[in-house]
């Protein structure tokens, strides 16, 4: 079905060029990174580039919105190893290419990526999009177990750089404060994946109901979202009961059932200081050799290797220019172990702003995140 909507998607723009808003963004990355396999006392610096064309259309309604990288590696000793073969493996799950092959060239690699393509009408009761997008469930600021579609991954590089699904999504706005969206999306194997979520206000809170369906997966889950009276506390849980098909360590598969719910608070002081704390419970734990044999399972995001896991953010902007901010999880397995992730962000200006950040991982041996090494790297967005 999308491949006959891809051509209109991407011709559209063309016949309305002088409505057509457009930016374009460069972030670069030097990075040190040590192998994604455990055990292999390998470390890598090298450079990753992505340059990134913004392009937006909006008049009566109608809106198309366009997103596309040329993304380049630039590393002898990454291009050419183990843990760079695994990134090249990494395909969107929809029925069509988003992105071409990797053109290697001497001490690196590129390749060109449809990150967003979309079209649709929206009216004040009325929101229709077709195209490759993200479909957004869940309350989480950390983990989103109801997503299904884009969850988010907290413990990547760049949290909020997820591939786009291919999906039909419709939302009704039943009031001011309610609405309802069904989603059809079709995926590599040309199956279908069906999602709804009706969302409303009841006196104190938000209030939402999701349900997932494909071949292979069920889901159900809720969202609550609210003020904690007037002490400025945001107050949010989510939660899923997933029932999904998956591979095991003696090759064969085996339906799972487990539940999966977060409970979280926002709270931001008067000194500038932002605040977010979630906490995660599973049903049942994964071991990284299920993780890994279900690396294309719809519900790996949330095949979680402790029953138990918490997290907290902090923000804070130094002064105009400088804002500093730290992530820290805490997986409580059969041997604690954590992920700290610090930044610091200096805004040089409305076009360039410069990163230094890192992920360190600490735990005794065995546990979650002691099989992985520290991460460093410097970031720099250009924008024009």
């Amino acid at each position: 079905m999308f491949k006959k909507f891809l051509p209109f998607l991407l011709l559209f723009p063309h016949a309305v060029m002088a409505e057509f808003n457009y930016r374009v963004q460069n972030s670069n990355f030097t990075i040190s990174q040590p192998s994604e396999f455990p055990h292999a006392n390998k470390s890598y610096l090298y450079n990753y580039d992505r340059l990134r064309f913004l392009g937006d259309y909006s008049e009566d309604g109608f809106l198309f919105t366009l997103i596309g990288d040329g993304i380049n590696y630039l590393g002898n000793g990454y291009v050419s190893s183990s843990s760079f073969e695994a990134l090249q493996l990494q395909k969107s799950d929809t029925p069509f290419n988003t992105q071409s092959s990797f053109y290697n060239y001497e001490g690196g690699s590129a390749y060109a990526k449809l990150y967003r393509v979309y079209a649709g009408y929206e009216d004040e009761q009325n929101r229709v999009i077709l195209g490759l997008q993200n479909i957004t469930m869940g309350v989480g600021r950390i983990w989103t177990p109801t997503n299904l579609f884009n969850p988010k991954n907290s413990y990547a590089l760049e949290s909020d750089e997820i591939f786009g699904v291919a999906a039909l999504a419709y939302t009704r706005y039943l009031s001011e404060t309610s609405h309802v969206m069904v989603v059809a999306s079709q995926k590599s194997n040309n199956t279908f994946k069906y999602g709804a979520r009706y969302k409303t206000f009841l006196d104190f809170a938000d209030f939402a109901i999701d349900v997932v369906s494909s071949n292979d997966t069920k889901m159900l889950g809720y969202e609550v979202e609210g003020n904690l009276a007037d002490t400025g506390i945001e107050l949010r849980s989510e939660g899923a009961y997933i029932k999904s098909t998956l591979k095991t360590t003696t090759n064969r598969e085996e339906e799972r059932e487990f539940y999966q719910a977060i409970i979280g608070a926002d709270y931001g002081f008067v000194n500038g200081v932002t605040v977010v704390f979630e906490a995660l419970y599973s049903s049942q734990k994964f071991s990284y050799e299920e993780s890994i044999l279900n690396l294309d399972s719809e519900v790996f995001s949330n095949l979680t290797y402790a029953k138990l896991s918490t997290g907290i953010t902090l923000s804070y902007s130094l002064n105009l220019f400088l804002d500093a901010s730290l992530l820290y999880i805490e997986s409580f397995g059969d041997k604690n172990s954590r992920f700290i992730s610090p930044n610091l962000t200096y805004t040089l200006n409305d076009f360039n702003s410069l990163t230094l950040g890192a992920m360190l991982y600490d735990g005794e041996s065995s546990s979650e995140f002691a099989q992985s090494g520290n991460s460093y790297y410097f970031k720099w967005i250009l924008s024009f």
